[in-house]
């Protein structure tokens, strides 16, 4: 299965560090350019990032367009890709684990890591896989892997509502999304959390950027509010429908150390 990175031109450590991960695993890998602030298209000030249930960091936005790019690359080559942020760090397990999936046709995205929030997860481990049905994630877009018809939903979702990439995924209801159990993959910033090796310190990029005020009246804080809150019960409603277990996804076990 090919990996698909996404990387910040400026970010070179980051990308240091991918490059040697994945030579270490053998894996097949390509680099995505990321989309920044200023090259965001459409522009920050577009109705479709103004859609979400909050207001967003043009940071985010620019994520978001990051993880879009990547969908198209997979419907383009139609086949299930492992998409990655430059901030993942990946369990011994991994190579395993895809060369499992990779063939499967009743699965249109995989969440690999975990980021301590419970998921809404199901009970019966799929034939296949170590992975349980995944009903409700709440964060994390850096690791996952995306069949060609899942990327074509979170891809339609996001042009509808363009929002952070991590709820856009968690929040594109009509895919089969399974989770790794345990998870595959943690970020940088909260190795130390989990006891994972840490190759490089590193900080977020999204938070570079000040997080923007709800407007306090008028219709955009009403359109907000309201999309809060529906998204709000429609999460509930997704808990009690499907009976999923609220759980934290442990981390595997084993994890290479990696060199610069």
């Amino acid at each position: 299965m090919k990996v698909l990175i996404i990387n910040m031109a400026t970010a070179t450590d980051r990308m240091a560090f991918m490059a040697a991960q994945m030579d270490h695993f053998g894996l097949d890998w390509a680099r995505i350019e990321a989309v920044t602030p200023e090259t965001l298209t459409p522009r920050a000030d577009d109705p479709v990032w103004h859609r979400w249930q909050r207001p967003l960091r043009v940071t985010e936005m620019a994520l978001c367009a990051s993880h879009m790019a990547a969908w198209r690359a997979v419907i383009a080559a139609d086949a299930p890709h492992l998409i990655l942020e430059d901030d993942a760090v990946l369990a011994a397990d991994l190579p395993a684990f895809l060369a499992l999936v990779a063939e499967l046709r009743d699965v249109d995205h995989i969440s690999l890591e975990t980021r301590g929030r419970k998921k809404v997860l199901g009970r019966v481990l799929h034939p296949a896989a170590p992975m349980l049905r995944l009903w409700q994630d709440r964060t994390g877009s850096a690791a996952y892997i995306a069949y060609p018809k899942g990327a074509q939903l979170m891809l339609d979702h996001a042009q509808r509502a363009g929002g952070p990439s991590d709820a856009i995924i968690s929040s594109t209801y009509a895919m089969h999304s399974y989770q790794a159990v345990p998870a595959l993959a943690v970020q940088l910033d909260i190795c130390a959390q989990y006891g994972v090796p840490q190759a490089i310190k590193t900080k977020s990029l999204i938070d570079a950027v000040d997080k923007p005020r709800l407007p306090a009246h008028g219709m955009a804080a009403l359109g907000f509010r309201a999309r809060r809150i529906w998204g709000q019960v429609v999460m509930g409603w997704r808990q009690l429908r499907h009976r999923g277990s609220r759980v934290h996804v442990a981390p595997a076990r084993d994890w290479p150390e990696i060199s610069l």
